[in-house]
């Protein structure tokens, strides 16, 4: 039972972690029932968490159809029902050529029939950033390979960049908006930065390990990929286990920062990293606004963003203390050492929604499964209450008490 309920919240969270093989363990019954529950869990988390309430219509007043548009649009001014009609369309149309493109692919190597299952599912599962793979290494055997390598990453890319910016950039090339929001442009210039990055990074830390005796293509395609699958998806190229200590942190980090808002993907949001950035920044110049694009980012905006990172890190370290707690306690300090970058890499992941794990995933009991469920669960729609509690709370009237300093740092 714990096994079927971690395999049902991951496919629903879009996570990605398994505790079992998905191409053998499962019936075609039961991975089909897999790919709808990430199918739901990717685009019914966008369509009722960000949609549903303002379309509801019967009984959401103004102000709260202000907090839900403050939490999930950067304007107040959006159509939720041409926005949503936008979602469904982008889905069908993205993950309709993602498959196309993996078909062509994979009817090379299996009978037409399955290749056509095989391409659906997979692509299916990277638009909504899930990362569960038909295949028993995930896409380590296809690490080599151009079609499938670009077009996964690709529906990684778009599944995770949020319905907004896409609605927005095809507008814009339609000539029906004149210019690119500053939600848009930091969404677009922090992913750009983060695969860009990320890549170089990766490459830089397993230049003399992982990819050492591989091909200049094969090396590149790897290090790209693993530059955009952390921080949205589960599928690798590479023995995440034999990674070098540098290369773990990394993607640790990516995992932690995750998607863009308003996507399939999970972690504190591209966006929260770029406005910390921006804040420390500005602050170093001394300036108390955050100003981007000739513009002011509200106060209430920095301070909720501060509140989600910091939430998300206590909730981390609280997870990956319990997995501790739970497991290795009969093993000496020294031998169960390496158990903490495990179980930390396992709670980022599961808080990003990710599913890339160091192969602990099955070996975890039932506590520690139980641990990862409750981390999944609260990366998905724990940051969604957060921002929602956060932006009630700001509409509510302060108490403000004569002030007095406190020394920091």
């Amino acid at each position: 039972f714990i096994d079927a309920l971690f395999m049902s919240t991951s496919g629903v969270c879009v996570t990605g972690l398994a505790t079992i093989d998905i191409g053998k363990d499962l019936s075609l019954i039961g991975q089909i029932t897999t790919m709808i529950l990430f199918q739901i869990g990717g685009l019914g988390i966008i369509t009722f968490s960000v949609f549903l309430f303002g379309m509801m219509g019967r009984g959401i007043s103004f102000k709260e159809r202000e907090i839900i548009q403050s939490v999930f649009m950067h304007t107040p001014r959006r159509d939720f029902l041409v926005i949503l009609k936008s979602v469904l369309l982008f889905t069908l149309i993205i993950e309709s050529v993602g498959a196309l493109l993996l078909f062509i692919r994979f009817s090379q190597d299996f009978p037409l029939s399955q290749a056509l299952y095989t391409s659906v599912y997979h692509s299916v599962s990277a638009f909504n950033n899930c990362g569960y793979s038909l295949f028993s290494d995930s896409l380590m055997g296809y690490r080599s390979d151009w079609i499938v390598n670009l077009t996964i990453m690709g529906l990684l890319i778009l599944g995770g960049i949020g319905f907004i910016v896409l609605h927005e950039l095809l507008a814009k090339w339609r000539g029906s908006q004149k210019r690119l929001s500053v939600h848009t442009k930091i969404v677009l210039i922090t992913t750009g930065f983060l695969i860009v990055s990320g890549a170089l990074l990766f490459y830089l830390f397993e230049s003399t390990y992982m990819v050492k005796d591989m091909d200049l293509s094969t090396s590149i395609l790897v290090s790209l990929f693993q530059g955009v699958s952390p921080r949205t998806c589960g599928f690798n190229t590479v023995d995440l286990a034999l990674l070098t200590n540098e290369a773990i942190l990394l993607i640790m980090i990516l995992m932690f920062i995750g998607a863009c808002p308003g996507s399939t993907g999970g972690g504190i949001k591209t966006t929260s990293a770029a406005l910390l950035f921006l804040m420390i920044w500005n602050r170093f110049k001394g300036h108390d606004e955050v100003n981007v694009f000739n513009r002011t980012i509200p106060k209430e905006v920095l301070t909720r963003t501060i509140s989600i990172i910091i939430a998300s890190a206590f909730s981390v370290a609280l997870i990956t203390s319990v997995l501790l707690l739970a497991g290795g306690a009969n093993l000496p300090p020294a031998e169960s050492r390496h158990l903490f970058v495990e179980y930390l890499f396992e709670t980022i992941s599961a808080f990003g929604t990710v599913g890339l794990s160091m192969n602990v995933t099955p070996k975890l009991n039932e506590i520690q499964k139980i641990a990862v469920i409750l981390m999944m669960f609260a990366g998905r729609v724990g940051p969604l209450t957060l921002a929602f509690s956060l932006a009630a709370a700001s509409s509510k009237r302060e108490i403000t008490y004569a002030e007095e300093t406190v020394m920091v740092g």
